[in-house]
C-alpha cells in the first residue's frame, strides 16, 4: 500500500466551508501493543544489555519496558521507532546502574577481607566500668544542670528548645552544658 493511498484513506470529504483538522497530514501508524513489543524486543534488548550489564540485564529490560509503560499513550503512537527508543531508553538504564555500581562498589568490602576479631574480654570490662562511672557522674549533676544535660544529648533538644522548655536564657542553658560537661570528665579522667 503506498504512502499516497493510505493518506486519501484517511482524509474525511471536507465542505468547502470547514476547517482543516489539526494533525491532517500525518499519517496514523500501527501502533504495536506493549505486549506484542516486549515479546519481539526483548531478546534483543537481553543480547544489547547482556554484555554491559551482565546479570542485571534482565532487571534492566523490565525498567525498560516499566518506563516505556508509563509514558502516555499519544506520545507513544508518535515515535517512529519503538524499537530505537526502547533501545535508548535500556542504555539510559545501564549507564545509571554502572553509575550506582561504581559509587556503591568503593563502600563494599568482601567479607573475606575483614579481619574478624575474638570480643576483647578487657576492653569490655572497661566499658562497663566506664558506663558505671559516667551513670554515677550523671547522678551526682545538680538536679537541674542533670535534666538539662539529659536533654540536649539523650533527647536530642536543641538549647533554644531546653531554654524555651525550662524558661531560662539560652546562655543559661550554656552554662549549664560546661558544667555537667567538665564535672563528667573529671570523673571520667579520673581512675
Amino acid at each position: 500500500m503506498g504512502l499516497s493511498k493510505h493518506r486519501s484513506d484517511l482524509r474525511l470529504p471536507l465542505a468547502e466551508d470547514d476547517p482543516i483538522p489539526p494533525g491532517h497530514d500525518r499519517v496514523v501508524a500501527d501502533v504495536p501493543s506493549i505486549d506484542a513489543l516486549y515479546r519481539a524486543e526483548r531478546p534483543r534488548l537481553l543480547r544489547f544489555l547482556g554484555s554491559r550489564s551482565g546479570d542485571e540485564a534482565g532487571d534492566i529490560v523490565q525498567r525498560t519496558f516499566v518506563r516505556f509503560s508509563e509514558m502516555p499513550g499519544e506520545k507513544r503512537s508518535v515515535l517512529a521507532s519503538p524499537a530505537g527508543y526502547l533501545r535508548r531508553i535500556a542504555a539510559n538504564l545501564s549507564i545509571d546502574n554502572g553509575r550506582k555500581n561504581a559509587r556503591t562498589s568503593k563502600l563494599d568490602v568482601p567479607f573475606e577481607d575483614v579481619e574478624l576479631v575474638a570480643p576483647d574480654q578487657v576492653a569490655a570490662l572497661e566499658a562497663r566500668d566506664m558506663l558505671r562511672r559516667l551513670e554515677v557522674a550523671i547522678q551526682r549533676l545538680k538536679p537541674r544542670t542533670r535534666e538539662i544535660f539529659l536533654a540536649h544529648r539523650v533527647d536530642g533538644y536543641s538549647y533554644a528548645e531546653i531554654a524555651a522548655r525550662t524558661g531560662l536564657s539560652v546562655k543559661c542553658i550554656e552554662k549549664h552544658m560546661s558544667r555537667a560537661i567538665a564535672y563528667i570528665d573529671r570523673v571520667l579522667s579520673a581512675r
